[in-house]
């Protein structure tokens, strides 16, 4: 199988063509190699790869910035997507996008489903929101919804909440976190994982919830890490209200992984995932 990686040069994408080039032809398309952002250079580019299955790791991923930035925002969370959506069908490629939880406005209780009614609170959340509904091909195609994704790849930059998080707490410093937000963090070598089976098994096209399997609070997070990093964590517990944010963001971001679970794909307990991420 041929698989086209775009945004393979960041976190995400680096662990994707980790996990497919072993058993798959995988081309790795980084910013320099494909503009996403040009027509027809994403329909040459991928008429001339002819992939089985593109995988679009690519992402404005600024939360705040893009209540500033909106339009470059849309351009690559929603315009770019439907860009290679349109291409995935006219070779007859799947097609993954990977969604995210500020899609829904976190006024839920328990896990959210794929089918809970999205609402986003910030222009991020609306433009991730647009490319969900870009990313529905006439063919197959994925959305993986992905959330406070965490993970140290080779050649990668660390990146993203929990590893400053991690750096904070190594070098003894005091951690501010919310106490008041619920999540269900992803840890990108299970993110590819479950990339790679959902192209390889015929799974149904649609939603997935992408994450490890279990809830937590931030507070419930930051101890677990400290702990596998054997030091003693410095908190400074905040509530939501009490931070002002550019960006407004969801509270109860938790998400259900029930529908991939049920397709074939076990996602690890998320204390079992922060236990390979610093043993790695």
């Amino acid at each position: 199988m041929r698989i086209a990686v775009t945004g393979a040069a960041g976190q995400l994408g680096r662990a994707v063509v980790r996990e497919c080039q072993a058993l798959h032809d995988v081309v790795a398309l980084d910013h320099h190699a494909l503009d996403i952002e040009d027509d027809g250079a994403v329909a040459r580019r991928m008429a001339e790869i002819h992939p089985n299955a593109i995988v679009n790791c690519a992402a404005y991923n600024n939360v705040d910035g893009a209540e500033d930035e909106l339009l470059r925002a849309l351009a690559l969370n929603a315009f770019a997507v439907r860009r290679l959506a349109r291409a995935a069908e006219a070779c007859g490629a799947s097609f993954v996008h990977y969604g995210s939880d500020f899609v829904f406005d976190g006024t839920a209780t328990v896990p959210y489903l794929e089918d809970a009614r999205p609402n986003p609170l910030s222009a991020y959340g609306a433009s991730k929101l647009l490319g969900e509904y870009f990313a529905e091909t006439k063919g197959v195609w994925f959305v993986l919804r992905v959330e406070s994704l965490f993970g140290q790849v080779p050649g990668a930059a660390a990146k993203g909440t929990i590893a400053s998080i991690r750096s904070r707490l190594t070098s003894g410093e005091v951690v501010r976190v919310f106490q008041d937000r619920v999540v269900t963090p992803s840890y990108v070598f299970d993110v590819a994982s479950a990339t790679r089976f959902v192209v390889e098994h015929h799974v149904r096209s649609g939603f997935y919830h992408c994450v490890n399997s279990g809830v937590c609070t931030w507070p419930e997070l930051v101890r677990h890490l400290a702990t596998e990093l054997c030091v003693e964590p410095r908190l400074d517990l905040v509530k939501s209200s009490d931070v002002r944010l550019r960006a407004a963001r969801p509270l109860y971001c938790a998400l259900s992984n029930r529908k991939l679970s049920d397709a074939g794909v076990q996602m690890p307990p998320w204390q079992d995932a922060l236990n390979r991420y610093v043993n790695s």
